[in-house]
């Protein structure tokens, strides 16, 4: 569950902590994404570029967590605005 209860972090929370302890997925998605727009893609599905980070690199992805998808689609368009219409995003229930 994505919502904060006694004791438990929400989804943002465990994000952040994976994020900060594990730079180079954030990198690999951000250059597998250049890749692919670059090849003639016109979009780009952060749960398709996880399952490829995990065939790829299957001892550097512990933790990456599917829920952590849609966090890692709006930093890559924070950084990337450019990308903006490449990502499709749903509104976000909760923190």
């Amino acid at each position: 569950m994505s919502t904060a209860t006694s004791g438990s972090r929400t989804t943002t929370e465990r994000f952040h902590t994976f994020d900060t302890q594990n730079p180079n997925i954030y990198r690999a998605l951000e250059r597998m994404t250049a890749r692919r727009l670059a090849a003639g893609a016109t979009r780009a599905g952060v749960k398709d570029l996880f399952e490829d980070l995990r065939r790829d690199l299957p001892d550097g992805v512990a933790g990456l967590n599917n829920a952590f998808s849609a966090l890692y689609a709006r930093r890559l368009i924070a950084v990337h605005p450019h990308w903006a219409d490449k990502f499709e995003l749903r509104r976000r229930r909760s923190a």
